[in-house]
């Protein structure tokens, strides 16, 4: 590789973690300032669009579809409730948990953060085959798969 870090391919210094690290932070960076007008952080835009695929959603049930921590979860949810794009109700079922839901702002910024997600995303695939990137994302999906069970 020409970024310093090997070039032997599968060297003791090689890893893909430290390539999907990378990815991700150079992502993120890109991400929050696409988001940045709307005031939602590269932490908050993936709970966003899963609450609007999914609405009337619990915290705990979205924390578990993210894989991501409740006290994660939370913090993300309060951000996008005090900006107004997210609402909880009482859950008429059982009044212990609270479904979230998106307001009318919410709605409306969805298919904004959606084109930002998609240009950041059409910048990663420059030079890949749809095929390239559907095999990649199997073999990342065996690698979470793998380490989550």
């Amino acid at each position: 590789m020409e970024n310093g870090w090997t070039s032997a391919g599968r060297g003791a210094a090689e890893s893909h973690g430290q390539y999907i690290s990378a990815i991700y932070r150079h992502m993120q960076v890109l991400i929050s300032t696409e988001l940045a007008p709307y005031r939602i952080g590269s932490g908050q835009y993936i709970f966003l669009m899963a609450i609007a695929y999914q609405e009337a959603v619990t915290q705990k049930a979205l924390s578990e579809k993210l894989l991501i921590d409740k006290t994660t979860t939370a913090k993300a949810i309060a951000k996008l409730e005090a900006e107004g794009y997210v609402r909880r109700e009482a859950d008429p079922a059982d009044n212990r948990y609270q479904l979230l839901y998106l307001t009318g702002s919410g709605r409306g910024v969805v298919p904004k953060v959606q084109q930002a997600l998609d240009r950041v995303k059409n910048m990663t695939r420059k030079g890949i085959s749809d095929e390239q990137y559907d095999e990649m994302m199997g073999l990342l999906k065996i690698v979470l798969r793998n380490l989550t069970e």
